[in-house]
């Protein structure tokens, strides 16, 4: 019987520790060996990526670095390419001086924006080489290709010099233009006019701008007049309810 008993709790014994020192063990085993495994693997699928893309990166970067253009070598106009043409599109030439363009021009130092065709989604038409635009359009367009669209940074030496152009340009302002060359064509008779007439046109509408601007304000003055007159009239009703009501107690 004894014999019996001292087996049974032997057995006892064997199955408690089947039961518990595995999951020690395999505890101590995760903490030890496998978390810090894991924890290399993970860092260097990190690096193989980090260095798969490297190559991309770099490319990207050389690539921006080299879009950055001085046209005139004393920085007075730079140009970078925003999106390049396809290699087969047509650039300007003596044969294709027309060049219709969007544009977007802002200033540089305040980020304000003094003139789009994006508003109305017109096109800007105008001559290579005639004086028509200001110098540095002309020797920036002469580098672009149909399809591409450049950043044009302009010193005020080939923009609006030392005059600017009142209202919009101060004096000596560098200024940035986004431009896409859409189309160039041969000189024809009425281009040159149809340019001018857009110009005109553009003009116009800066004009019935800045007259639908000045209404605004006329209109917010007018308003602030009323309320003011408004005011005052219920001020002097007011004077008026106090007067008698003062000479009543006076009398008595």
């Amino acid at each position: 019987m004894d014999t019996m008993l001292v087996r049974c709790s032997m057995s006892t014994n064997y199955l408690e520790q089947i039961r518990y020192k595995p999951k020690w063990y395999g505890l101590r085993f995760f903490r030890t060996i496998v978390a810090p495994i894991s924890s290399i693997f993970a860092a260097a699928a990190t690096l193989t990526r980090f260095f798969d893309h490297l190559p991309q990166l770099a490319s990207e970067y050389i690539g921006a670095m080299a879009e950055a253009i001085d046209l005139t070598g004393d920085g007075g106009v730079i140009k970078t390419i925003v999106k390049s043409a396809k290699p087969e599109a047509i650039a300007p030439s003596d044969s294709l001086p027309l060049l219709d363009v969007h544009y977007e021009g802002s200033l540089a130092e305040t980020g304000e924006v003094f003139d789009t065709t994006h508003e109305d989604n017109t096109i800007f038409t105008f001559e290579l080489g005639k004086g028509s635009v200001i110098k540095a359009w002309d020797v920036a367009l002469r580098t672009m290709k149909v399809g591409e669209v450049a950043k044009i940074t302009c010193k005020s030496d080939y923009a609006y010099g030392s005059a600017g152009s009142p209202p919009d340009i101060p004096p000596d302002a560098t200024l940035i233009f986004e431009v896409e060359l859409v189309a160039c064509r041969p000189r024809k008779g009425s281009s040159v006019a149809s340019a001018s007439d857009e110009r005109a046109r553009l003009d116009e509408l800066k004009r019935q701008r800045e007259a639908a601007a000045a209404q605004k304000e006329e209109e917010k003055k007018k308003r602030e007049e009323a309320k003011a007159a408004a005011a005052a009239r219920i001020q002097a009703k007011m004077e008026a309810k106090k007067g008698p009501g003062k000479g009543k107690g006076k009398g008595k």
